[in-house]
């Protein structure tokens, strides 16, 4: 037999990598939403540090501009300004205050510092710068503030603040891209899960159509035959290992031991039929029919005994009929003859009452084999009973199977849900999340695309139920064939008990017969005339007889 692999392993192994994809997919999901907030996070925190890393330089810068306006204007509302700054806005300080609380490394907490540093030495420069300008000494105060050591503090603040803004830059973008390139990974392994599962959806529906649902309707087809009693329609698939291959391999044997049993029972009933009783049933019944050969051999070997006991005491009757005919002819010529041929024949009457017993007693026993064969036929009719069950767990089956197209549903419901879910996010998420819109987008389309494959195949096994209905409904009407035999059976058998019954009451008549004779033989000394009837009777019965001889002489029984 062809090896090849069972429809449920194939069917496990293909679900269980599904359902593995499918949980991976999950994992992915949740991954790519906590790695999509980290990238938000990051993005938010390398905002809030840039600008409140411009907030602490420019209030450097503003200070720095407010005191050289002061000193070349004198103007009163930039030493307001540049009090207000240093006593009520401290942008410098709030912003070194923020971008410490959001996070920043050491070396950019050292360039913090030495910036402040570098501030705080030109404070007395500035707090000078705006004595002399309100003492008049403006030119002096002018050196101050544009003099070569307070450039030269401006320049170093100036090339700090430059390298702390470019190296807070890098670092901050090598995060984010970090998480970006973390969620584009983890996308792509979403897109690569989704596909996947697609392909198994679309190789488990070509595998179930191929390798289940052909073979299935083939058999539905080639069972259908067989309960129609057509075991000579083509069925030209072969068997191998798989379930289904052993199941077919159970149909060819099934056909070609139900062909062997029939073609046995023909012919031994048609050599019946022609006569011949000298069989033997050799074939080799099994299972169920194993009843069926012992009562054809019951049968045979009832009929063979019958039929022999039959042409004996035919033979019997025959001589007998012809000793009477002598006596009865002789009977006039003396009381003493008369009486010694009524003994005789009185004598012949005892054996036709024991050969009528014995075909009496020969009627029980195919009575009884008639009741055999009867409860045969009712075991047959239990087990196609038993067929119709299986047939219906069959049906139960496929209800199962359209459940678990069912958690496909729901399975693709959620995966939807979640596409929608992560469409919102993307939308809050603005310009960074148009990217994360898209695979969101496409996951959906592939959530509606798996529902309608889930639908696709919930019409498949629907269509399955259907037939698998039909062949209920076809061992339904097999089930009911079988009970007209049944009854056909039990018919028979009522038969070959009325037989039976006949047979007692022929043995009563013939021992009531035994009784007339001996009274013929009190009165057969004064009634010549009786004589002469009895020789007719005698010559009647004898003519019977021979036909009778005749008859049993046409089969062909065992032993002779």
């Amino acid at each position: 037999m062809k090896k090849a692999m069972n429809q449920s392993v194939a069917n496990f192994i293909l679900n269980g990598i599904s359902i593995l994809a499918l949980v991976f997919l999950v994992i992915s999901l949740f991954s790519y939403g906590k790695v999509n907030r980290s990238l938000n996070k990051a993005n938010e925190e390398r905002y809030e540090l840039t600008y409140n890393a411009n907030r602490f330089m420019n209030g450097s810068s503003y200070l720095t501009n407010e005191v050289r306006a002061y000193a070349a204007t004198a103007s009163e509302e930039h030493y307001d300004n540049y009090w207000n700054e240093v006593n009520t806005l401290k942008n410098r300080d709030k912003g070194i205050a923020a971008m410490q609380e959001i996070g920043i490394t050491p070396e950019e907490q050292a360039m913090i510092d030495e910036m402040s540093s570098i501030s705080n030495e030109l404070v007395p420069l500035e707090d000078q710068a705006m004595k002399d300008v309100q003492a008049g000494k403006r030119e002096q105060a002018f050196l101050y503030v544009y003099g070569k050591e307070y450039s030269e503090a401006i320049g170093e603040i100036s090339d700090l603040k430059e390298k702390f803004l470019a190296d807070l830059d890098t670092r901050t973008l090598g995060e984010v891209t970090a998480f970006q390139d973390r969620a584009d990974f983890i996308r792509l392994t979403m897109i690569a899960a989704c596909i996947l599962v697609a392909l198994i959806q679309l190789i488990s529906m070509v595998i179930t159509r191929i390798k289940i649902l052909r073979p299935v309707i083939a058999v539905k087809n080639q069972m259908g035959e067989i309960s129609q009693g057509n075991l000579s329609a083509e069925f030209s698939m072969e068997p191998d290992t798989s379930e289904l291959g052993m199941l077919v391999a159970s149909i060819h044997e099934t056909k070609s031991e139900l062909k062997k049993y029939i073609k046995d029972i023909d012919n031994k009933l048609s050599q019946m039929a022609d006569g011949n009783m000298d069989l033997v049933i050799d074939s080799n019944y099994r299972g169920e029919f194993l009843p069926i050969q012992n009562a054809l051999s019951q049968i045979l070997e009832s009929l063979n005994s019958a039929l022999l006991r039959i042409g004996q005491t035919a033979g019997q009757v025959s001589q007998q009929s012809e000793v009477m005919t002598n006596v009865a002819q002789t009977l006039s010529n003396g009381a003493m003859q008369q009486a010694s041929a009524v003994e005789e024949l009185s004598s012949g009457i005892q054996e036709i009452s024991a050969g009528v017993d014995s075909t009496s007693k020969d009627a029980e026993t195919a009575r009884k084999a008639a009741m055999d064969a009867m409860m045969h036929l009712q075991t047959c009719d239990a087990k196609m009973k038993e067929l119709t069950s299986a047939i219906q767990g069959i049906s139960q089956s496929s209800h199962q199977i359209a459940g678990i197209i069912k958690t496909i549903e729901d399975i693709s419901f959620q995966t939807n849900i979640l596409a929608l879910n992560a469409s919102v996010e993307a939308a809050r998420a603005g310009e960074a999340g148009k990217g994360f819109a898209v695979v969101a987008g496409e996951v959906q389309n592939l959530a509606n695309k798996s529902a309608v494959s889930a639908k696709d195949i919930t019409d498949l096994i629907e269509n399955s139920m259907k037939q698998v209905a039909q062949g209920s409904a076809l061992s339904g009407d097999t089930t009911e064939a079988l009970n007209s035999l049944v009854g056909s059976a039990q018919v028979a058998s009522s038969m070959i008990e009325q037989i039976a019954d006949s047979a007692i009451q022929q043995s009563s008549s013939i021992k009531q017969i035994k009784i007339g004779m001996e009274q013929i033989s009190d009165v057969v000394q004064t009634n010549a005339a009786t004589a002469e009837e009895s020789a007719a009777s005698a010559e009647e019965l004898y003519s019977h007889a021979e036909k009778m001889k005749v008859a049993v002489e046409q089969f062909k029984l065992r032993g002779k």
